[in-house]
């Protein structure tokens, strides 16, 4: 797990054992890491190791809010659960991380223990708190900070630039995330793709010309590359609503392919559009997604979803823009007298008019309430 400054600050801390220093280091950057995996993460994996089972509770499930499935935020939840000696809990939990990492050697163990003392008081006879750390998720290496990995990223940047002059143009920057993944080569237009870039005839939301169609499917391009997929598709949405040639529409709908679910914490809110905007031209938002604050009313909540409608802009309640369905495919927990943060993702629900929210990660915090 690569840390930035701060957070490779109180990891240093926590492996000296310092867990007070390492928890203060923390909570004096609260704001800053609002909605931040990592963050919630460490905070919580440091609060175990100091005792303070309650704090890594509430901080393991925000963490999971925005990484349902993450091996090492299941480590954390499971050990508590054992700990409370509710082992069905827990053995879910050591389950799912078998199923996502086979090797893993903690839940491995850990369900070797529960089989060998399935009692309740065998089980507790064993598990002194000694034992029980064993169990614990290690706390990460501080080794990676974000100026060496700035620097590594500023130099490969630049080999690949003078390397591979052409693609500049559209601001490749490998080595901070999945460069496989963002290879642009065969998305690149040709010449004849770009001296044909409209088709002539038919019923069109949005009329380009020839430039300004290759010159919006570049700036999508470009934006994909710089890893703003949220900004990019609603760039290749809008030629999709157009008169762009097939083979530019073809190649738009591939690119959307690519792109990324965000979670709370990799999320570009400088592409967050307004609701207002939205409603203006729901079309060209299809499948953006958007980090909105209000209040949920109606809850609904079931083993396998959750449903309510969303007051969007009423976290202050002094105004309301609007009220969308949000839909979760999994149940989820809200508190619907507190103002809340919905990551979701954009739903045309009939005739480019109605929207709703298909739900990624929600974050209910006091700060919100402030």
């Amino acid at each position: 797990m690569k840390l930035d400054t701060v957070l490779a600050k109180a990891s240093r801390l926590a492996r000296r054992r310092d867990f007070e220093g390492a928890l203060r280091t923390l909570k004096t950057e609260e704001d800053r890491y609002n909605g931040s995996f990592k963050y919630y993460y460490l905070f919580g994996l440091i609060s175990l190791y100091a005792g303070s089972f309650g704090e890594a509770l509430s901080n393991f499930r925000l963490a999971r809010q925005i990484k349902m499935k993450d091996p090492l935020v299941l480590l954390g939840l499971a050990v508590l659960y054992l700990k409370r000696m509710n082992t069905v809990q827990a053995v879910d939990y050591y389950l799912d991380v078998q199923e996502m990492d086979p090797k893993n050697k903690i839940a491995k163990k850990a369900l070797v223990f529960i089989r060998k003392y399935s009692s309740s008081e065998d089980l507790s006879d064993f598990l002194t708190p000694k034992k029980l750390k064993k169990l614990y998720p290690p706390i990460p290496s501080p080794d990676l900070n974000s100026r060496t990995i700035l620097t590594a990223a500023i130099v490969i940047s630049a080999v690949l630039i003078l390397s591979y002059g052409i693609l500049a143009k559209f601001n490749l920057m490998p080595g901070s995330k999945k460069n496989d993944s963002r290879s642009v080569t065969e998305f690149i237009l040709s010449g004849q793709e770009r001296s044909n870039s409209v088709e002539s005839g038919g019923s069109y939301m949005y009329i380009l010309t020839v430039n300004q169609a290759a010159d919006l499917y570049d700036r999508a391009l470009s934006l994909f590359t710089s890893y703003r997929d949220e900004a990019a598709k609603i760039n290749l949405n809008r030629i999709l609503e157009s008169n762009a040639s097939q083979s530019i529409k073809d190649k738009s709908r591939l690119l959307l392919t690519y792109m990324e679910t965000p979670g709370f914490n990799s999320f570009n809110r400088n592409d967050n559009p307004s609701y207002a905007a939205v409603i203006s031209e729901p079309a060209i938002y299809r499948d953006v997604h958007v980090i909105w604050r209000g209040m949920a009313t109606n809850i609904e909540i079931t083993d396998e979803y959750t449903r309510f409608d969303f007051l969007v802009g009423y976290d202050t309640r002094r105004s309301l823009e609007g009220i969308i369905p949000v839909f979760f495919y999994k149940p989820v927990a809200i508190n619907n007298e507190r103002p809340l943060e919905v990551l979701g993702k954009i739903k045309i629900v009939s005739s480019y008019s109605d929207i709703s929210l298909e739900g990624v990660a929600i974050h209910q915090s006091a700060r919100l309430e402030n």
